[in-house]
């Protein structure tokens, strides 16, 4: 049973399938997992359990926690890396067709 994470017993699609669906929650994880250097960058965490995804998620408020909670405000080195992570992210879940516009819209309805 590979799905997104949050039944339990259910295993993490991974963050290339993932990302055919737009910018969700748990590909913002692993993207800052990525960025604060919890995770490789070509981990995509594909087969995990849900509460993998948690304690990665824990892990990564920890690390935002100790730089702000705003990209503008991490490091430099820092910032360079998750501007070029998430540019990179967004564009292919554009080219997959996520709208973040429709997103907000569907989302306020």
């Amino acid at each position: 049973m590979n799905q997104k994470p949050g039944k339990q017993g259910q295993k993490y699609i991974g963050f290339e399938e993932d990302i055919k669906n737009g910018m969700t929650t748990t590909v913002k994880i692993v993207l800052d997992a990525r960025v604060f250097g919890l995770i490789e960058e070509d981990q995509n965490c594909e087969g995990w359990f849900a509460a993998g995804i948690l304690a990665l998620q824990e892990k990564v408020t920890d690390a935002w926690d100790k730089n702000g909670f705003i990209p503008s405000r991490l490091p430099e080195e820092l910032r360079l890396r998750h501007e070029k992570i998430y540019k990179e992210a967004i564009a292919t879940a554009r080219i997959n067709g996520w709208n973040p516009d429709r997103e907000i819209e569907e989302k306020h309805r």
